[in-house]
């Protein structure tokens, strides 16, 4: 393998964002996706979601994607699916290429180099400590785009362009403000290390100062305080030993690497290593403290660990970097040894997480996943202003592999536990309805004709997804293996 650094290898970089996807998966509206698909497919049809969009739109008003995505898919007459899927694969690739371009601050050798990016492209289902994130999504949210947009943000501070970090520190926090004040204090950290005068010190923090702004402050209540607590992820007591190990091991490392002498490291190498180190320190000290009393448990919603997507990802990046290095250099077999059992391992595990789905979701391929086929059928051929009820833990149904029911078929619901109680939890004005939607479906396994008409009468139900099982009564246009799709009158 040739090591001489020379221009970005765009077309590599784009071949090595095919692989990544292929090891990773693409899951359509799953997990976190739930909350901000149905925001892009409503930004390129408004039209749908007439009743319930507060569950989803008070994320996607904080952000630009569901425009940038939706409108895209509209001006360029693209089916809303393979656009969603297209703006996954361009995360994958820009994420890759901002990877290289900060590695090419900090190594002078393309063996390096392209250790940082392949281990980071082999090894983004890796979890960040107990954050509840992964490095890299497989599927679209915001974090698809805020985190290359991060990585450019860093390599062009630390190659003295300001005017450029602070362009893409915009277009990082326009897309995900939370991301975006880690990366202003990341950019802050940076600055204090190179010692610069206090007045200079001080101007890219403040982005994080900015943020507590955001929230209401009052202690928890009711239902708000219900939403809070079932996101057991924001209070650090919930951390099992290795989530905490998640935290330490990588800052430890990068303490160490720090104080090294290594060739082909330039010297923001080592910048970088020692801002990681206190970056780390300073958010973990302050998630203890925000779990420390109930009178802070609001301040909770900041999620400071969150912080650790950005140690994982840089430290993940040098990490390559050294192995490429030091380890693999120029050899060929070397390279083959550690990255494909890597990558065969990382399929696996990313092909468990979905156990019940395709590994990837290609656009307008039939789907064996019971529940899929059903969003599926529901989406050809019901109207667009249908309401459906599922039940409030839909999304932990056995083979369901949490795929978000708005994000697929394209159709209301009533507010459910798992998603929307997300939603709650940062948003706590939501709580009274998120409340009394996914209160009146409690029981749900033992609803009948009787229990869905009730529903109707209440709210403007007029579907509902169940057990075939469970369908006797109802009039079932569409049943399959395990589910049914009935009229709630």
């Amino acid at each position: 393998m040739n090591t001489k650094a020379g221009g970005t290898p765009f077309f590599r970089l784009s071949v090595l964002a095919s692989v990544s996807l292929i090891i990773n998966g693409y899951h359509l509206g799953a997990d976190d996706a739930a909350i901000y698909v149905p925001g892009i497919k409503r930004a390129f049809d408004p039209e749908l979601y007439r009743f319930g969009s507060q569950f989803f739109m008070m994320h996607a008003h904080w952000s630009l994607l569901s425009t940038l995505v939706g409108g895209s898919a509209r001006v360029a007459h693209l089916p809303i699916d393979t656009a969603i899927l297209a703006w996954h694969w361009m995360g994958l690739f820009l994420l890759l290429f901002g990877a290289w371009r900060l590695l090419s601050v900090c190594f002078e050798s393309a063996a390096a180099r392209w250790g940082g990016v392949t281990l980071l492209a082999a090894t983004l289902s890796v979890p960040v400590a107990g954050t509840a994130l992964v490095l890299a999504d497989p599927y679209v949210t915001s974090r698809t785009l805020s985190t290359p947009f991060t990585m450019f943000c860093i390599a062009a501070f630390l190659s003295h362009r300001s005017r450029a970090a602070l362009a893409w520190l915009a277009a990082t926090v326009l897309l995900h403000p939370q991301m975006g004040a880690y990366c202003g204090a990341f950019l802050g950290g940076l600055t204090v290390m190179r010692n610069l005068e206090a007045q200079r010190r001080l101007e890219l923090p403040l982005a994080a100062m900015g943020l507590p702004l955001l929230f209401d402050f009052h202690a928890a209540k009711g239902a708000a305080k219900e939403a809070l607590y079932s996101r057991t992820f924001f209070f650090l007591y919930n951390w099992t030993w290795y989530e905490w190990l998640g935290v330490i091991a990588p800052l430890a490392l990068a303490g160490w690497a720090s104080r090294l002498r290594l060739r082909a490291a330039t010297e923001q190498f080592f910048l970088v290593l020692r801002t990681l180190v206190p970056f780390g320190l300073v958010f973990t000290v302050l998630g203890v403290l925000l779990s420390s009393s109930v009178h802070l448990e609001n301040f909770a919603r900041l999620q400071p660990m969150r912080a650790f997507h950005l140690v994982y990802v840089i430290f993940f990046l040098l990490l390559g970097g050294l192995i490429g290095e030091y380890a693999l250099k120029g050899v060929a077999w070397r390279w083959l040894a550690l990255f494909v059992p890597l990558a065969c391992g990382m399929w696996f595990v990313s092909r468990d997480a979905y156990e019940a789905s395709p590994h990837i979701e290609w656009p307008g391929v039939a789907q064996s996943n019971p529940w899929l086929s059903a969003f599926y059928w529901i989406r050809a051929n019901t109207p667009k202003d249908a309401v459906f009820a599922l039940g409030p833990d839909y999304m932990n149904s056995r083979g369901e592999d949490e795929h978000g029911f708005r994000a697929i078929a394209e159709r209301s619901m009533l507010a459910d536990k798992v998603k929307d109680g997300g939603a709650v939890s940062l948003f706590p004005e939501l709580a009274s309805e998120w409340k009394a939607e996914s209160g009146v479906q409690s029981g749900w396994t033992r609803f009948g004709p009787n229990e869905f008409g009730r529903l109707a009468r209440l709210y403007p139900v007029d579907w509902v997804i169940t057990r075939r099982s469970a369908s006797a009564g109802l009039s079932c246009p569409y049943e399959n293996l395990e589910l049914a799709v009935g009229c709630a009158t």
